[in-house]
């Protein structure tokens, strides 16, 4: 009973993992939407949703650390 409050803070506090994943979508569902508007630019967007893509995952992995964090310490 006395771990309870551990697993529902390690669960809530992965919750921004759901968010990474929707992020994820968002970024590449803009960047296939504009190449396939302007299939020009397509090489600098792709540079451009990478960045935003590693970022929006470290996001995501810092919200598993903490989780991981808060269950083991």
């Amino acid at each position: 009973m006395k771990d309870l409050g551990r697993f529902i803070g390690a669960g809530c506090s992965c919750i921004g993992l759901g968010g990474a994943g929707i992020g994820a979508g968002i970024i590449f569902h803009g960047f296939i939407t504009a190449a396939g508007k302007n299939p020009r630019i397509k090489d600098d967007l792709f540079t451009t949703s990478l960045i935003c893509f590693a970022l929006i995952e470290a996001a995501g992995l810092f919200a598993l650390i903490l989780g991981l964090l808060i269950l083991y310490s």
